[in-house]
């Protein structure tokens, strides 16, 4: 097994700050990163997809593990690698505001709409991560490919019905 496969189901790292990755390693790490986690806020939907534009700059990811360990306490020692790449970009204090939203929705009850309460943290978030589009673009970009991925389905799925009500209306017929 190499050190790609280690590092990926590895937890946080090291508690000397990180060397900041190449962005095709961002990439793979926030995919690694984002498949497979549970148990935590971050597993809630990321914001919808928007567009996003390559004028933006590259903003480097950072993860200082002793940030999240003995910083000011807002976050976890085991946070998961979607939330520290969202914290490590330029919308760290919109992501921390939606997230902060969704934990108060889930605690408040099942009768709660997360999405109706956090619409404006959504809202902020997704207007941030625009923004920010060069750091964030593996997220975006994940996120256009779901919703066309949904849609796909959605047409499949209304021809499909579509053509089992012809064939149970021809069946009728007989």
């Amino acid at each position: 097994m190499g050190a790609a496969a280690a590092a990926a189901g590895a937890d946080p790292p090291p508690s000397e700050a990180a060397a900041t990755p190449a962005r095709e390693d961002q990439q793979h790490y926030v995919a690694a990163a984002t498949g497979g986690v549970s148990g935590e806020s971050c597993d809630a939907a990321a914001p919808p997809a928007g567009g996003g534009g390559a004028d933006d700059a590259v903003e480097p990811v950072v993860i200082d593990a002793s940030a999240v360990a003995g910083g000011a306490g807002e976050e976890e020692q085991g946070e998961c690698g979607f939330c520290l790449f969202m914290k490590g970009g330029g919308c760290k204090d919109e992501f921390v505001a939606w997230e902060k939203c969704v934990e108060e929705a889930e605690a408040a009850g099942p009768s709660v709409d997360v999405v109706e309460l956090c619409q404006d943290a959504t809202a902020a978030l997704r207007k941030c991560m625009d923004a920010h589009a060069a750091y964030y673009e593996p997220i975006l970009r994940a996120e256009r490919a779901m919703a066309a991925d949904l849609e796909s389905f959605q047409t499949e799925e209304a021809a499909s019905h579509s053509a089992a009500s012809a064939l149970a209306s021809e069946e009728g017929q007989r």
